[in-house]
């Protein structure tokens, strides 16, 4: 291969690098910087330009503040200033080929942390094995999901659909298949794809989806403007996309941050999807439950213990008792009756771990499974599969918890990123299954265990093996049931 590979795409010559046998470019955008006229605004296509492009770099990351402690030790996320942040990268095998899969990855953060420049999401290894991988970035908290009454809502879910939109019409130029496209996601990542796969925008775009850790949800308008309306208080501005595309960006941020909070278990101010009447005409569990994208093959699953992520690093687990346990199971709308299963599956659990537990199947396990059961009803509904990753990690009792299995699906265990949530001896063996499985099911339509059925089969990553169980801790979803 070249030691710099070139390519063209429709807004002129791109030149890349060749790593690790792969050849990779990075930074190229897909639409025009969103500041200036297009704050706020719809993604606009990027200007051409003359001559070839240097892609060899990761191109600005999205205006987000840091994550807060402890979080920042265990998260990653680098910054690159700039405003062309509407960018993405491409891994190839060969950028001379053609007909290849194509994974395209939307990477989390509670939709204001997080980019494509996180170690974590290098794609050598999808490229090496076959798959041209495209990584993207996207506007983040107010800028991409605050809702005001001048300027669309949603703009960080139309930057993803203006990055799918040009991957359908460049990534042939990269080797890739643009009607062969897996889109995959977690967290807000795959919170944001769940809004993809129900939004009329999306059609023709994607023929297979993966929901890591993150579920259909999203909020009327009578509740989008929350956050806004705090942080334009703290700005001492109106409520308005004008009143804050002229706030100085670091005071808006340092507002934003002030403003927000907590997680998505433990509550506090954040930002959701919108139903806005055109990206998302509906709530989009509602829309999946209905049909809407039943023609999308789907894999999607959690970990066993995502809450660990967000209740054991800053000692929140230990801090709930009795008393805090009950206030938070009413909050959250808990039947007594679930929290009294759950409480007896888990023999010498605290009232934190029963109560993280609890929040992560109602937020997750449990909507993702009524998806899986809805469109399994459903005759002419593509393949639905289902997965839990069980792996603890051994870094500060985090144990199988939200994100854990980023680093084996990509296959980047040992880089640092990776290693200060899985720890420096993660096992290869499991990053091999779960990356070989994730290719399968993006090159064939089916990761390699039964489509979902009455059977309820869940494939469960580690620690010992990886094995298909049907119907794991049926007693607390049936909790829920009734």
């Amino acid at each position: 291969m070249h030691p710099d590979p070139e390519v063209s795409t429709e807004h002129g010559r791109v030149r890349g690098r060749a790593e690790h046998g792969v050849a990779v470019f990075r930074g190229i955008p897909y639409a025009a910087p969103p500041f200036g006229p297009h704050r706020f605004r719809a993604p606009a296509p990027p200007p051409a330009w003359d001559g070839v492009r240097d892609a060899t770099a990761f191109g600005p990351t999205a205006p987000k503040p840091p994550y807060p402690a402890p979080l920042d030790t265990l998260l990653p996320d680098p910054a690159v200033p700039g405003d062309d942040c509407l960018n993405l990268n491409v891994w190839t095998p060969d950028p001379g080929g053609a007909g290849l899969p194509v994974m395209v990855w939307i990477h989390g953060g509670s939709l204001r942390h997080g980019s494509s420049a996180v170690p974590t999401y290098d794609g050598t290894a999808f490229a090496r094995d076959g798959v041209v991988l495209v990584s993207l970035n996207y506007r983040l908290g107010i800028e991409g999901f605050g809702w005001f009454p001048d300027a669309p809502a949603n703009l960080g879910l139309r930057d993803q659909l203006a990055a799918l939109e040009w991957v359908r019409r460049n990534i042939a130029a990269f080797g890739g298949d643009p009607d062969q496209v897996t889109v995959f996601g977690e967290s807000a990542g795959a919170i944001s794809l769940a809004g993809l796969l129900a939004s009329p925008l999306s059609a023709g775009l994607m023929r297979r989806a993966v929901l890591q850790s993150g579920a259909p949800t999203a909020v009327p308008l009578d509740r989008a403007d929350r956050t806004t309306r705090r942080i334009a208080a703290r700005l001492g501005v109106p409520a308005t996309a004008a009143a804050f595309a002229a706030a100085d960006r670091d005071r808006l941020l340092r507002a934003q941050a002030e403003a927000t909070g907590g997680s998505p278990l433990s509550g506090g101010a954040g930002f959701d999807l919108v139903v806005d009447g055109e990206v998302l005409p509906e709530d989009p569990a509602t829309a999946l439950m209905a049909g809407k994208g039943a023609d999308i093959d789907l894999l999607m699953g959690t970990t066993t213990d995502e809450y660990r992520l967000w209740f054991v690093p800053d000692g929140t687990v230990d801090r709930i008792g009795p008393l805090t346990q009950r206030l938070a199971l009413a909050r959250f709308r808990v039947p007594r009756r679930a929290a009294a299963v759950y409480r007896k599956e888990r023999p010498g659990a605290t009232p934190g771990e029963v109560l993280g537990a609890l929040t992560t199947d109602l937020l997750l396990r449990v909507p993702l499974g009524r998806l899986a059961d809805a469109r399994a009803a459903r005759a002419e509904s593509a393949g639905t599969y289902q997965y839990e990753f069980a792996w603890p990690s051994p870094v500060g009792g985090l144990g199988a918890c939200h994100a854990l299995e980023i680093g084996f699906v990509f296959d980047t265990l040992r880089d640092p990123a990776t290693a200060a949530l899985a720890g420096p001896d993660a096992p290869q063996s499991l990053a091999d299954t779960m990356h070989a499985d994730w290719i399968r099911f993006a090159t064939t339509g089916a990761p390699g265990w039964p489509t979902w059925n009455q059977d309820r089969p869940v494939m469960t990553y580690g620690p010992e093996t990886s094995a298909v169980v049907r119907a794991p801790r049926d007693a607390e979803r049936r909790a829920w049931e009734r």
